[in-house]
Parts: C-alpha cells; structure tokens; sequence
C-alpha cells in the first residue's frame, strides 16, 4: 500500500477528505482503528499534516466520519441486496478473504468506551439497520416486527462474527435458516 492508489478496490479519489476518509475505511477495516496511527494515515493517502488537520480535528473525528459514511454505503448495500435477493441469504461477502467482520462492532470492541462519539455512531448505525429490518417485518405483515428485528439483528451480528471465524458464507446460510424458524 506504499504507492498511491495501491490496495484500493477503485480509482484514488482526488480530494484530500475523500483520501482520507478511503484510506482510513480501509486500513481501520483491515488493521484494526487502534493499529492505524496519523503518520500512517498521511502516507496511504498521500494528504500531508496541514491538509489532515483541517479536514478533521484529529483521528477520533476521522474515525468518527468514516463510520457516518460507510454506515449509509452499508444500510444503501443492505436494502439493494435485500431488493435483488427478495431477502434471501447474503453470504457472498463473508467468503472474500477481506472479508473482518462488521466495522461497527468491531470499532464498538477497540472503543469499549459507550461515551465515546464513535461507540454511539456505531451504536446508531446498529439502532439504523435494526429499523430497517422492522420496516421489512412490518411490511410483510408479522405482528412482532419490533422483536424479530432484534432477534434478526443478533442473528445478523453472530453470523458475521462466526463467518470470521470460519471463513466462509456458511453462518449466513445457517442464520437465515434460524430467522425462518422465527418466523414460523
């Protein structure tokens, strides 16, 4: 990831922000928010101190805006995959080897600090795709809607953690035959 652009899916962007908040999704996903230092930041994408500082007022505010913008690319994700699938099983991204889990509960786990703003982002986005899955329920008439998105969130949440544990699509799979059970 020395050279500029290297390790992105896509083109760099070309805005200092959109650099760092590109470089800072994907390093923060794959090395972990702690791991990823400012010196590190600045090098991937190839934004110097000065641009940094005023784009943000420092790593705890870039943490901050990478889960804001990834948590509407992923509920924006959610809700296409779920328009293209009819609901069905999303277990295509657990079996990518980037594949690290959720972003936001893997920055609620290197937080642990519930009054920190990016543990109640990451509590907000959590809160965000529960009600999405509730809107579903609700729309296809179940009667308990608010406690199966909760229990289809933890269902969502333990696959995700499982599906890094064993590399594979398969919790998904195993998760969705849970949920229909709930169902009924």
């Amino acid at each position: 990831m020395a050279g500029r652009g290297v390790g992105y899916r896509g083109r760099m962007p070309t805005h200092a922000r959109d650099r760092l908040l590109t470089a800072a999704a994907e390093l923060f996903y794959a090395e972990r928010i702690q791991a990823v230092g400012v010196e590190r930041l600045l090098a991937v994408s190839w934004v110097g101190r000065a641009s940094f500082y005023r784009h943000f007022a420092g790593k705890d505010a870039l943490v901050a805006a990478v889960l804001q913008r990834q948590g509407e690319q992923w509920l924006a994700w959610l809700e296409a995959a779920v328009a293209e699938h009819g609901g069905g099983p999303l277990a295509d991204r657990a079996r990518s080897r980037e594949f690290h889990g959720c972003a936001f509960v893997n920055a609620m786990a290197e937080t642990a600090d519930p009054n920190s703003e990016v543990y109640r982002l990451a509590e907000a986005h959590k809160r965000r795709v529960t009600g999405y899955i509730e809107q579903l329920l609700k729309a296809a008439g179940y009667e308990r809607h608010e406690a199966l998105a909760q229990q289809f969130v933890l269902l969502m949440d333990g696959a995700t953690v499982t599906a890094m544990r064993e590399r594979t699509g398969a919790p998904a799979l195993r998760a969705c035959e849970m949920a229909q059970c709930l169902l009924g």
